[in-house]
């Protein structure tokens, strides 16, 4: 008998030919991907300003700044089998997503060992440039989830806050910063603010309902980027929108990077790394 959260296989779809766009993350009947109608998105061209469709976006090199939320986005990819690629006019970002299932077992020697299959969907990603090149990346996941939703990462871990009206960031320590509480997703107050969390992984809980992003890279700052609009943004238009982000590098801004706040690439020519996501669902109540 399986008790506790059950694992649940996972499913992705992708746009390549805009900008190599996740449009759909499903597991257990349910979407996680927030979307909206945004027309512009479709006719995009490299230069141009983010349009906002939702979805989950490659967000390289940088992710605010110039160019706005970075060259891929707005470029199309090629699909090559499992492999889908992009040519940017520093880099060449090359990723591969595949389903995984392992088999956890209870603990060894007990009388009866019930074993629970672990569903994950796996993201293996591959950046090649010039050595020494520099540049921050974004899964920049925007997510429906309901504002009773909450964001579970371990209590104390350093926070840079970024409020939406240009500040420059100031630190505080999770779940705080700001006098803001960031584990709240909700409920909407008209406030938008964006953080960087010094973690490679975030659980998001929603109802009976979790799901968890962690990111790998060997030798490079690693961390969660969220944005938080509770209706803040933008101006005269305000929504809601929610994104968490695992990223590369510990700033929105590469032309605001410290020495140790962006990826490098070594003399490989090369930078690799691993976005990993499974989801859970707890049994019901009795």
């Amino acid at each position: 008998m399986v008790s506790g959260p059950v694992s649940e296989p996972l499913s992705v779809t992708t746009d390549p030919a805009h900008g190599g766009r996740w449009t759909s993350l499903r597991a257990g009947g349910r979407e996680w991907l927030w979307r909206r109608d945004e027309p512009r998105r479709p006719l995009v061209a490299p230069g141009d300003a983010f349009a906002d469709a939702g979805g989950l976006e490659e967000c390289v090199p940088t992710v605010r700044g110039t160019p706005d939320h970075g060259d891929a986005w707005s470029r199309p990819w090629r699909r090559d089998g499992d492999e889908e690629d992009v040519d940017c006019p520093d880099f060449r970002l090359t990723r591969r997503i595949r389903t995984d299932i392992r088999t956890e077992g209870d603990t060894p020697g007990s009388a009866r060992t019930t074993r629970h299959p672990q569903h994950a969907l796996v993201a293996d990603y591959r950046l090649t440039a010039a050595p020494g090149y520099r540049f921050l990346w974004a899964a920049h996941a925007l997510l429906d989830v309901s504002p009773r939703a909450t964001l579970a990462i371990r209590h104390g871990t350093p926070v840079r806050l970024y409020p939406d009206d240009g500040a420059d960031w100031h630190a505080g320590a999770w779940p705080q910063a700001g006098g803001l509480s960031l584990d709240r997703l909700g409920p909407d107050d008209g406030t938008a603010v964006g953080a960087v969390v010094a973690t490679p992984e975030v659980s998001v809980h929603d109802g009976r309902n979790t799901l968890h992003l962690a990111v790998e890279a060997a030798g490079q700052p690693v961390s969660v980027a969220l944005w938080r609009n509770l209706g803040g943004f933008p101006a005269g238009a305000p929504y809601r929108s929610i994104g968490v982000e695992p990223m590369l590098g510990r700033v929105f801004d590469l032309s605001a990077a410290g020495e140790d706040d962006a990826a490098r690439v070594p003399a490989s020519g090369e930078v690799r790394w691993r976005l990993t996501i499974t989801t859970t669902t707890a049994e019901p109540t009795p």
